[in-house]
């Protein structure tokens, strides 16, 4: 019997499991550290939701002023097309964030876990952080695409 090379894995549920409802697994090398806010990646079986780049304006296309209040906004947002589609904040399993200033990101950290917390919970997909010159709107801080996965 031969032994696999390379890092093993460990499943773990992301959430409390019942026999109606699977959820994602989040996947978590052993021996590696464990992420804070974000998870290294998920697995999941189900219909896929995914949305486009969603910024923090609102219905009347009303950019909030700031990074901090863009964030919140794009958040409620995000949650408002995956309710759109039955999805719940705990199916997703992916959001990619693009920041004009990745200083700006960091300096407000704590206050941004908090908002992320208070509309998602303490569910933490896979996260890629990525800064950009510019969004396609100039006053843009920030903008987000989620991909959720809806159990069957």
């Amino acid at each position: 019997m031969t032994t696999p090379k390379g890092p093993q894995l460990a499943v773990l549920p992301s959430a409390a499991e019942d026999d109606a409802s699977p959820r994602a697994q989040v996947l978590q090398p052993s021996g590696w550290p464990i992420p804070k806010g974000y998870a290294n990646g998920l697995a999941a079986e189900g219909r896929i939701v995914v949305t486009g780049g969603v910024i923090g304006w609102d219905a009347e296309e009303h950019l909030a002023d700031g990074f901090v209040a863009q964030v919140r906004q794009t958040l409620g947002n995000i949650a408002e097309i995956l309710a759109e589609a039955g999805a719940r904040p705990e199916h997703l399993v992916r959001l990619t964030w693009y920041v004009v200033d990745m200083e700006e990101y960091l300096t407000n950290l704590k206050e941004l876990g908090k908002i992320y917390r208070t509309v998602f919970g303490a569910h933490y997909p896979a996260m890629a952080l990525v800064q950009v010159v510019r969004l396609v709107e100039k006053a843009a801080r920030v903008e987000i695409e989620a991909t959720a996965v809806i159990p069957r």
